[in-house]
């Protein structure tokens, strides 16, 4: 276990950018539960593409969050709150995303990726209660 690197204020990542979603959710849609932490490569979707209205739509889906996965690999039921980390040009490893929500036509629906708050996104908040509003 490392601490958790932020990326820089406002960043967004550029569609089809490889990321890795860790979690203890469902395996499939309804399944079991995992024994062991699993991870899952996915590919970010942009903000375009997500807020399509064939796909999540601009109502579902805010300019804080950041869509990943699809129908082959995504998130499930029980991830929310995993990290999507994503890693960066100079090598570090990036936490870009905490896992909010999945469709509720299933965990590796069409056209409806992972969801997750976009951590770039609160920066200025994380560094005033990290620092006690100080």
């Amino acid at each position: 276990v490392q601490v958790g690197r932020l990326p820089p204020a406002g960043s967004i990542l550029p569609n089809g950018y490889p990321c890795v979603l860790s979690g203890w959710g469902r395996l499939t849609t309804g399944g079991s539960l995992p024994d062991r932490l699993q991870q899952a490569e996915l590919p970010v979707v942009d903000y375009e593409h997500c807020t399509q209205p064939d796909w999540w739509g601009a109502l579902a889906i805010r300019n804080t969050m950041i869509c990943a996965g699809g129908a082959e690999k995504a998130g499930c039921n029980g991830d929310s709150g995993g990290p999507l980390n994503c890693q960066a040009e100079n090598g570090n490893w990036e936490v870009h995303g905490i896992a909010s929500f999945v469709s509720a036509l299933g965990c590796n629906a069409a056209k409806k990726p992972t969801v997750f708050t976009r951590v770039s996104a609160f920066e200025d908040w994380i560094a005033e209660v990290g620092t006690g509003g100080r």
